[in-house]
């Protein structure tokens, strides 16, 4: 079982990225999948979800700015950030979680925004 971040890099300030995760060794359709971040001397902390159904939910933070989705067919979820701000740098996770299941994450990708 296997999740695979990719898509960090460096981005000026009101720009954007689109991170992907790939899913393997599991029934990624079946499970939520999501993305963390964590910040220098700061908790892990949720950024977006959407479930197997495809409802979602986002931290205020990013509410507006951010896009979750996945593709099922390619075990794929993607997160797509727009108006990028400084306070969004961090290390990013993506999360995969089913009741009954032990949760999975991945191996984070760093993303960077300068002012």
């Amino acid at each position: 079982v296997q999740l695979q971040a990719s898509g960090g890099g460096l981005v000026q300030a009101g720009g954007s990225l689109r991170l992907s995760c790939a899913a393997s060794g599991m029934t990624f359709s079946a499970y939520t999948g999501g993305w963390y971040r964590q910040a220098p001397g700061n908790q892990r902390a949720m950024v977006a979800t959407i479930t197997s159904g495809g409802a979602t939910t986002y931290s205020d933070s990013v509410k507006g700015r951010f896009t979750i989705s996945r593709d099922n067919a390619k075990n794929m979820v993607y997160l797509q950030m727009n108006s990028l701000k400084p306070e969004d740098t961090a290390v990013y996770y993506c999360n995969a979680k089913r009741s009954g299941y032990a949760n999975r994450w991945g191996q984070g990708t760093l993303v960077t925004v300068s002012s």
